[in-house]
């Protein structure tokens, strides 16, 4: 016996006669029309669940029906119009049917437009994005795929975002590194952000703040934001940092004077670079870079001084770069951790490939009106960076670094001086 593998035909309902019929003519105007319908057949369905088949009987109805009316909900093409029953309890309060308001909770237009303007579709350009060049949607008014409409969404999507990443939880994020850079928006206008590795080697956006320079204080009111969240100040990590000596002082002030901080070597082998005669910029960079590759944090630090020292008649100021800030540049090596970490905790390369994304995002912003909308465009950019992230590269390393600034937590707390005790005559 043969079994009959071949299907059996599919109950549409009128709607959805109509849109297969139209199938050939438009694909997206189909799958519109079908969707549509479905959402009637949905509703009708809720509607009948409550209050039972119409003009039925019985004491257990909760309510009846109180004809229809129409509606809106977004699609990623904009809003469309959607007929559904109303339904009122028996006091006369309305009932709202879960599949209407599972929809409208949605919001999928809202998310659709956010995501575009993620990835640089301007807001005059919405419309034309959210619909096939053929698809023979024709143009409503009122179907939220104006420029106004589309900013409107960003905004309270993007000031919800914010609020909720800016009050979230740190406390159960086992951090061992963070990196705190700044992000210049305009003259009087810059965003320190801050991202942490934890012991895994996932990167995580831990905070950002609003200031008009990149000072002490602005410094100091991230640092105080990230432990009222919930960041341990006397859990020892490590810092790394641009250069800017705000950073510092902020950071010792918060989490002591020996918390271990790093200053990025790119950015230090970049200044000494700029101020060096064209001839001397390849000998210089090879002696740094061998300085840096050192295993022995002593023996880099007397190459240096004198690199300083034989660059210093030619490039004064070079040389001065290179002595300023010279214990914090050699931290991975005095913590002595191995190659790969090392050369992956000497810089500030994964925040600032963060920026990167946070200015590909932004570059279409051509005013920055105040520094809310600065703070929600950034905060948006972070998040959208986060998708991306990828494990530091030495992760498996990561447990020389915990062992690493446990000893140093320990050396500097035990050499901590005690104050003598005054004893009575």
């Amino acid at each position: 016996m043969t079994n009959n593998i071949t299907p059996s035909p599919i109950a549409l309902v009128p709607s959805l006669e109509g849109a297969w019929q139209d199938v050939n003519g438009s694909f997206e105007r189909f799958c519109l029309v079908a969707g549509i319908g479905a959402m009637e057949q949905m509703l009708g369905e809720d509607a009948q669940h409550l209050i039972g088949p119409r003009h039925s009987r019985g004491r257990a109805r909760v309510g009846h029906r109180w004809g229809a009316t129409q509606g809106k909900i977004g699609f990623h093409g904009g809003k469309v119009v959607v007929r559904r029953p109303r339904v009122r309890s028996c006091d006369g309060r309305e009932i709202h049917l879960p599949s209407w308001k599972a929809a409208k909770a949605e919001d999928w237009l809202g998310r659709w437009a956010m995501n575009l303007m993620l990835i640089n579709v301007s807001t005059r350009n919405l419309k034309r994005a959210v619909r096939l060049p053929a698809g023979n949607l024709p143009t409503i008014a009122g179907d939220g795929t104006s420029k106004s409409a589309a900013s409107r969404r960003f905004v309270a999507l993007s000031a919800a975002r914010l609020a909720a990443w800016t009050s979230s939880d740190l406390s159960q994020l086992d951090l061992l590194v963070i990196q705190i850079d700044g992000l210049h928006l305009g003259d009087d206008l810059v965003l320190v952000a801050a991202l942490g590795i934890d012991g895994e080697g996932n990167k995580h956006p831990l905070g950002l703040i609003e200031g008009a320079t990149e000072n002490a204080a602005v410094v100091q009111a991230l640092l105080d934001n990230l432990i009222e969240r919930g960041l341990d100040p006397m859990v020892c990590r490590l810092f790394i940092v641009d250069g800017a000596k705000a950073l510092t002082k902020a950071i010792r002030g918060t989490f002591g004077r020996h918390t271990p901080i790093q200053r990025c070597q790119v950015h230090k082998a970049r200044n000494v670079i700029e101020r060096l005669p064209k001839p001397l910029h390849s000998s210089v960079r090879k002696a740094l870079r061998q300085a840096w590759e050192l295993e022995d944090a002593d023996k880099a630090e007397r190459l240096l001084r004198n690199l300083a020292r034989r660059i210093e008649p030619e490039a004064r100021s070079a040389a001065a770069s290179i002595l300023e800030g010279l214990d914090e540049i050699l931290t991975v090596n005095r913590l002595g951790l191995p190659a790969k970490l090392k050369r992956s905790l000497a810089c500030t390369n994964a925040i600032e490939n963060m920026m990167g994304t946070i200015r590909r995002v932004c570059r279409n912003v051509k005013r920055w009106r105040n520094a809310t909308m600065a703070l929600r465009w950034t905060a948006a950019g972070m998040l959208e960076a986060a998708k991306g992230f990828r494990r530091l590269k030495a992760h498996k390393q990561l447990p020389a670094l915990r062992a690493a600034l446990a000893a140093h937590h320990a050396k500097y707390r035990a050499t901590r001086p005690v104050a003598p005790s005054t004893q009575a005559a």
